[in-house]
């Protein structure tokens, strides 16, 4: 009994180191399955990590060319409007003078229709010689806005 319980004893450890080698070998495969899954799933996350910056990198190039447009398009805009607006100041500046010239002639008018109750002894509207050709000259010059006035 003794060599049976020996042998089986033998026997068992046998197994039992072939089973811990097996269970070794299992383990030591699912560890390299493991390692080569987690390889594969930080390949694909650097794959996707690359293409989002990409793709960011695109869409920050679109979006400095679209706004180089816009400002363009705004220096432009301005550009414009400061030219209106200075053409709007002589224009203004010509109705002030037109309405100055257009009074003064509503009053000669106003004068000749009147008889000589405007006019004094010496052919004078309150100062102004009506029959001096200097004045005519003055009536005659086209109208022009002070150079403080323009805003180009």
């Amino acid at each position: 009994m003794g060599s049976s319980s020996g042998t089986s004893s033998g026997s068992s450890l046998l197994q039992n180191s072939v089973s811990d080698e097996n269970l070794h070998k299992l383990m030591e495969q699912r560890k390299r399955k493991r390692t080569e899954s987690n390889r594969e799933s930080a390949r694909r996350s650097r794959v996707k990590k690359q293409k989002h910056l990409d793709d960011l990198t695109a869409e920050a190039a679109r979006l400095t060319r679209e706004n180089n447009r816009l400002a363009t398009g705004v220096e432009c805009t301005t550009r414009l409007c400061l030219k209106i607006e200075g053409e709007n100041s002589v224009l203004r500046a010509q109705v002030i003078e037109l309405s100055y010239r257009l009074e003064g002639l509503e009053q000669i008018i106003g004068c000749l229709s009147a008889g000589s109750g405007c006019f004094g002894a010496e052919g004078s509207m309150n100062g102004f010689a009506v029959d001096d050709p200097r004045n005519y000259l003055y009536w005659n010059q086209p109208v022009m806005a002070p150079a403080g006035m323009l805003h180009y």
